[in-house]
């Protein structure tokens, strides 16, 4: 009977996660970035251009797998379409000490914010973490994707060229 019950409450996970709302705006919480400045998510913007935000943590293997796919590509990426990332760790007061120097560590470009207490991880609905989320240049969630296999970052850069092309994205 427990078998039962956790596969069906696993499966009302995961049809939650994908029927999430998306063409929604960021919603405003105050995190903090690496510097530890306060710094409101609503204040989250590109110029009208893409904008990538990815939940992570230190600790995450398919975290950092899928953010350096992304750094590797990301200078390429934003010439070309100007999109901006925005990787938000979900560490702990205990494990947020560790964010800065593994960050500074892989050299990644990204700008960083801090959410310990989940705050802006409640806000977006996130459940699990690598959760990546693609939004339009109004600000607008426009698709999103939990976890990570070797190559979602290419199907992750086909969105973002659409995006930037004025394309819609296709739910």
């Amino acid at each position: 009977m427990k078998k039962i019950f956790l596969s069906l409450s696993l499966i009302f996970l995961t049809i939650g996660i994908f029927a999430q709302n998306t063409n929604t705006d960021i919603p405003s919480v105050e995190v903090k970035d690496i510097n530890g400045n306060v710094f409101n998510t609503s204040k989250i913007s590109n110029n009208g251009k893409p904008i990538i935000i990815d939940f992570w943590a230190t600790w995450c293997h398919p975290c950092i797998n899928e953010l350096i796919a992304i750094d590797e590509n990301y200078d390429d990426w934003k010439d070309e379409t100007g999109v901006k990332v925005y990787a938000v760790s979900i560490d702990n007061s205990r494990s947020m000490g560790r964010v800065a120097p593994f960050v500074n560590g892989k050299g990644w470009e990204f700008e960083i914010l801090l959410d310990p207490n989940s705050d802006f991880k409640r806000a977006m609905n996130v459940v699990n973490v690598p959760h990546t989320f693609l939004i339009d240049g109004k600000g607008k969630v426009v698709w999103q994707h939990t976890s990570y296999a070797e190559g979602d970052e290419e199907e992750l850069y086909e969105l973002v060229k659409k995006l930037a092309k004025g394309e819609k994205i296709d739910k």
